[in-house]
């Protein structure tokens, strides 16, 4: 039988290659740095070429290293794989899930779908990452992400996706901004005005753009905020106007003084969020089931403009 690398070396040359150290890396993977450095020089021998270079002072790796680390990284977390897919057949919807979230949304609305499925399913581990939708999107195809709770469209391929709920999006404008108090506005009325927004990878900028577009307002990329919280307070000082979606609104903006938010009149500004996970994936049905109480989640919450799909 050919050579088969163990996980524990595949271990070992990936910390290596993060760390760029050996000691650094023994103690990553809690190994003496001789139990490390045999193991990864047994590796390279058995497959017959050198996969870092200890030549410059530090460990860079070779052409042939970084081609094979990203298949490295595939092959343990197919191995974690095997065993959450094996915990979760035996206790039913149990095991670890890695679910990624896009920070706009579910940093107010994970508080209140975690306690519903612990209570439903006690043997599920959830492993929660908040990344801009781009990035999550890319980690779900690299199967770094078991699935993922974003905003519509998702730029990923080969994946099933569920739709949760729509958001409403209302203006955010400055309490002493001539606009303040007019809800519902023509949209002629943003002509010329200036729009904050979260940086690209973010559905919210995209919608910023569309909105710009449409109504004459200039998009300042200039001003790119890192969280909704800034982006408030920005618009608070006068920097300019910006998106705000329901959820968020009715999380953070009772004690609100400083911002009034607006309604466009005709058709309402609002976002789709959705759930998705690979289109092969063993646990397809499990997501669905995670879906399923998404949804309910939000008919619970009953918040003005987060509305439950069907």
């Amino acid at each position: 039988m050919a050579y088969r690398p163990s996980a524990r070396q595949l271990e070992y040359f990936i910390a290596l290659a993060e760390s760029g150290h050996f000691g650094r890396a023994a103690q990553r993977c809690h190994v003496s740095q001789p139990t490390l450095s045999a193991q990864f020089k047994l590796l390279e021998d058995q497959l017959g070429v050198s996969l870092v270079d200890r030549a410059r002072g530090s460990i860079v790796l070779t052409p042939t290293g970084e081609a094979l680390l990203s298949i490295a990284r595939q092959a343990l977390e197919n191995l974690d794989e095997i065993v959450s897919v094996a915990t979760a057949r035996k206790a039913g919807l149990g095991g670890l899930v890695r679910l990624g979230v896009a920070p706009t949304f579910g940093s107010y609305f994970m508080p209140h779908l975690l306690p519903s499925l612990k209570a439903a399913y006690p043997s599920l581990d959830i492993y929660i990452r908040e990344e801009r939708p781009a990035r999550l999107g890319q980690d779900l195809q690299k199967a770094a992400l078991d699935c993922i709770l974003v905003s519509a469209p998702l730029d990923a391929d080969n994946t099933m996706t569920q739709k949760v709920c729509t958001e409403d999006l209302s203006i955010g404008v400055p309490a002493d901004h001539a606009l303040s108090g007019a809800s519902p506005v023509r949209i002629e009325a943003l002509r010329g005005e200036r729009f904050l927004t979260l940086g690209p990878g973010y559905q919210l900028y995209q919608a910023g753009q569309a909105l710009c577009q449409a109504s004459g307002a200039h998009l300042l990329e200039d001003y790119e905020g890192t969280s909704l919280d800034a982006i408030r307070q920005m618009v608070s000082i006068g920097m300019g106007l910006a998106l705000f979606p329901a959820a968020y609104i009715a999380s953070e903006f009772h004690k609100e003084e400083r911002v009034r938010l607006l309604k466009i009149e005709g058709p309402p500004l609002r976002r789709e969020i959705v759930m998705a996970w690979r289109r092969n994936s063993p646990r397809s049905g499990h997501f669905a089931i995670v879906a399923d109480l998404a949804r309910e989640t939000v008919r619970r919450m009953n918040i003005p403009g987060l509305e439950a799909a069907d």
